[in-house]
This record gives C-alpha cells, structure tokens and sequence, in this order.
C-alpha cells in the first residue's frame, strides 16, 4: 500500500492534525512528514506502514484508485475519536 502526500494532508485535515501531531504518533520524525507532504521524497515503507497505523487507529480510511475513482480518505468513525485526536 503506497500512501500519497495529497492523502497524508487530507487525513491529517479530518483529524484536525498538524505535521507534528502526526509525526508524533506516527513515530517519526516531523521533517519526514514534511518531505513526504511536500514532495521531497517519498516515504520508506516502515515509515509509511507508521503513518497509515495512526491514521487507521483514528478511524480514517485511505481510499485507493481501485476503480477509477480517485485517491481519498474516509473517517470511518467520527464518533469515536481516538484518544491520539485530543492531546
């Protein structure tokens, strides 16, 4: 699974996160979320394994060109947000 910088941005929208939030979570560094977002370079696959792990313990889905549709994300539960979401 290869993550896109435009859906890091948009999921970290949905979880009103910042780069450092993210990074925080992640267990990785701020200035790989910042490459990666900004396209400097892309991410290695333990970094981005990190990355999708916080998104999905959110509740955020990422949505794959699987039918033509496009790349997205999804929360799949707004209800729930995740304790990562409120410190």
């Amino acid at each position: 699974m290869q993550i896109f910088p435009e859906q890091c941005r948009a999921a970290r929208g949905l979880l009103n996160w910042t780069q450092d939030r993210l990074a925080r979570a992640a267990g990785v560094s701020r200035s790989t979320i910042k490459d990666f977002e900004c396209h400097r370079h892309a991410l290695q696959r333990g970094s981005e394994e990190l990355v999708i792990g916080a998104f999905t313990r959110c509740g955020v889905k990422l949505l794959f060109d699987t039918d033509g549709a496009g790349i997205g994300v999804r929360m799949e539960r707004p209800e729930k947000l995740c304790a990562l979401t409120r410190s």
